[in-house]
């Protein structure tokens, strides 16, 4: 009995000071605030909206192949990123990305593609089995992410894409074209991550122009 009652008093202090520090995280948590989420979207179509097509046979030169861009190893977090220096990232805690991040680019960069170049279809991979495109197109996309500016006073910053890109033949991997887009889209009021998205999401714009006038200088023209 002595030991019994000798071990509850001894674990008395340490579940009141566990309590304490829970009590202190829930109190935070209550003040916290609350988490946003974010998708790209400028003119995109959802998964469920893009339309249902025929097969292609192979070789057809109005069928390009969108492989999956890759991503620079920090940008593939829910958290929206900010650089905040040179070598300084800082991953936003309550304003994440409300979808896979590289599936969002995948996908908006095709519905881009697609709207200044009607007569093209982009397929997004994983294309079916019985489709080859004819030219593929991938990505790697280096920084996509809000710039704080370097004066710690001002509140304006900027939002950087940088994307490399190499246009390809798929039989034998042969590629036709390549090159790097560049976006600097000043006006970001730091802090207003639906300003920030919407500029990324304009950036993804201009490197869908620039694909799509690289396409036309190598490609047989639409049908």
């Amino acid at each position: 009995m002595r030991i019994r009652m000798t071990c509850t008093q001894a674990t008395r202090p340490i579940l009141l000071a566990v309590l304490l520090a829970l009590s202190g995280c829930f109190s935070l948590s209550r003040g916290a605030p609350p988490q946003q989420y974010y998708v790209l979207g400028g003119g995109r179509q959802s998964d469920e909206a893009l339309p249902a097509v025929a097969p292609v046979a192979v070789g057809d030169s109005a069928v390009i192949g969108l492989r999956p861009p890759l991503l620079a190893e920090y940008l593939a977090t829910p958290f929206i990123v900010v650089r905040a220096g040179p070598n300084r990232v800082d991953f936003s805690e309550f304003d994440r990305w409300g979808e896979d991040l590289a599936r969002a680019i995948h996908l908006s960069v095709a519905s881009h593609i697609e709207a200044g170049a009607p007569g093209w279809r982009v397929e997004i991979a994983p294309w079916p089995s019985q489709m080859q495109p004819e030219y593929l197109i991938e990505l790697r996309v280096l920084h996509f992410e809000g710039v704080a500016p370097a004066n710690p006073g001002a509140s304006v910053g900027e939002a950087h894409v940088l994307v490399t890109w190499e246009i390809l033949r798929r039989q034998g991997e042969v590629v036709l074209l390549r090159g790097v887009t560049e976006v600097r889209e000043t006006g970001w009021v730091v802090g207003d991550f639906d300003g920030l998205v919407s500029l990324l999401d304009t950036g993804l714009g201009t490197l869908a122009e620039t694909l799509t006038a690289g396409l036309k200088s190598v490609l047989p023209p639409p049908d």
